[in-house]
């Protein structure tokens, strides 16, 4: 076997016959995107269909990589050493692996070393796209008010010091001010995150941020700055050792940070620029004048189905979602939770079959080679359920609507925050901004069956509806007295 090569640009001619490489000349790309959080469902996604793009000749659009936290060097001084290259892994159910090397992102900045330099970097009027993935928690929004939270001390820093900012809004608002004085015309603000209207949800907290800052740039934000909507799909599992042995053993490619992913990808975006943007739809991306719709059916169904398997599961003792959905149980309730409550409060989908679809979800989530791991789906779930599963249990409470399986998802999260472990005692990885203040409310739970619910900022009202807290107090009073909630999904299958 000959010796891997490691991957870089002048290595790329040997590696051709091992897996595709970029055929158009990086050397000769623009810099026209700036995306901030360069994660592995970036590189899968947005980087993957401008590569796709680059290779049409449109080389306008190479990407500039930031990372805002001193956590993302890791990430960064590897790419840099790989000259900005990785390997985009699509596993196949029947455990076929394509591989190809992705070339679209041409360079990383870290702000913490030089925060003008991103600053700068944005302004440049070469670059006509800011897109984010910074999570749901980086758009700083009170959870049930929706509100930006203009007292978080990342934000009085931002204010107090506009050249050296911390949170992405600093960055923004900071090059916004330079385009506009130098008479230009603004880059668009490009979300690519799992959040409701997340070009409205970009638009509003920059806007909140900009008018504490300066009123007269936040008007000229408004009237300008063009923030689109859109929908993102792609499963990507987090790069494990495993998935770099693969590459080095069966490929002959040393690439410190991979990213693997499934065959399906999906981007639907409005149609809504300030100034120009890339023809994504030449490589499968479809431009749409409302996104809601696409936006809906995928955060009902999808990011919904993923928290259904991940907080049941991970009580149940599995650990992967492919896992989980190949036990007829789950797959069974999965199933009975997308027919009878979430598709009901869905809208029309143009151009989409919904049973077709959640088939597909079903298939994709039982695709054996993406080992997509419950703990990473259940992470952060104090962001993820407010927006993904407790919108659809509101709408069908309202309109007396089934509710019983999403109701169980809420007892099953009360008991992951309180005892930590699955129901055999194995301890739980839970990673949650709000751990600790979940672990007490669910603490709680035994002197007061609806300690939980008493969360405002994740449940808000909720706790008033008796129709729901009545089952909700009956599902995790039993789920105490016994944590096979196996049982319990029996029960809630039987009875609708």
């Amino acid at each position: 076997m000959k010796k891997a090569k490691q991957l870089k640009q002048e290595n790329l001619a040997q590696l051709s016959e091992q897996m595709a490489i970029p055929t158009y000349d990086r050397a000769q790309v623009k810099i026209g995107i700036v995306h901030v959080g360069v994660g592995g469902f970036h590189r899968s996604h947005e980087a993957y269909y401008t590569d796709q793009l680059l290779e049409t000749g449109e080389i306008a659009w190479g990407i500039c990589g930031v990372g805002l936290r001193e956590g993302d060097r890791k990430m960064r001084d590897i790419l840099k050493a790989q000259d900005y290259l990785y390997s985009l892994l699509v596993k196949h159910p029947d455990g076929k692996v394509e591989n190809r090397v992705v070339g679209s992102l041409v360079d990383f900045m870290l702000s913490v070393d030089d925060p003008q330099a991103v600053i700068d970097r944005m302004a440049n009027t070469e670059t006509k796209i800011v897109s984010l993935t910074i999570t749901e928690g980086g758009y700083n929004f009170h959870p049930v008010t929706g509100e930006f939270r203009i007292d978080n001390p990342d934000v009085q820093h931002d204010l107090e010091h506009p050249d050296k900012p911390r949170l992405i809004f600093g960055y923004l608002t900071a090059a916004l001010q330079q385009r506009r004085a130098a008479g230009q015309a603004p880059f668009t603000v490009q979300s690519c995150d799992n959040v409701p209207h997340n070009g409205d949800m970009a638009k509003r907290m920059l806007l909140a941020f900009a008018k504490a800052q300066d009123p007269e740039l936040a008007a000229w934000i408004e009237t300008h700055v063009r923030f689109p909507n859109a929908m993102v799909d792609r499963i990507t599992p987090v790069t494990t050792p495993a998935d770099i042995e693969l590459l080095e053993n069966d490929f002959g490619v040393v690439d410190g940070w991979p990213v693997t992913c499934e065959p399906f990808c999906q981007w639907v975006i409005e149609d809504q620029f300030s100034d120009g943007r890339p023809e994504w739809e030449k490589v499968g991306a479809q431009f749409v004048p409302d996104v809601t719709p696409y936006e809906k059916m995928k955060i009902c169904l999808l990011n919904a189905g993923h928290s259904v398997l991940g907080l049941l599961g991970s009580i149940h003792g599995h650990e992967t979602i492919d896992g989980a959905v190949r036990d007829p149980l789950f797959a069974r309730y999965l199933r009975a939770f997308m027919d009878i409550e979430a598709t009901p409060v869905l809208d029309e989908v143009e151009g989409i079959d919904l049973d077709l679809y959640k088939d597909s979800l079903i298939e994709r989530f039982s695709n054996p080679s993406i080992k997509d791991h419950l703990a990473r789906i259940c992470l952060e779930s104090s962001a993820k359920l407010p927006k993904f599963l407790i919108p659809t249990l509101r709408e069908n409470l309202a309109a007396g609507g089934h509710i019983a399986y999403a109701t169980l998802v809420i007892a099953a999260w009360c008991y992951y925050s309180d005892k930590g472990v699955n129901r055999h005692g194995e301890a739980l990885d839970i990673v949650d901004e709000m751990k600790s203040e979940l672990h007490q409310a669910a603490a709680a739970t035994s002197e007061d069956a609806l300690s939980f619910l008493r969360m405002e900022p994740i449940f808000g009202e909720l706790i008033d509806n008796v129709s729901f807290t009545s089952l909700y107090q009956k599902m995790v009073t039993d789920l105490y007295k016994n944590p096979d909630i196996a049982i319990l999904m029996r029960s809630v299958l039987e009875d609708n």
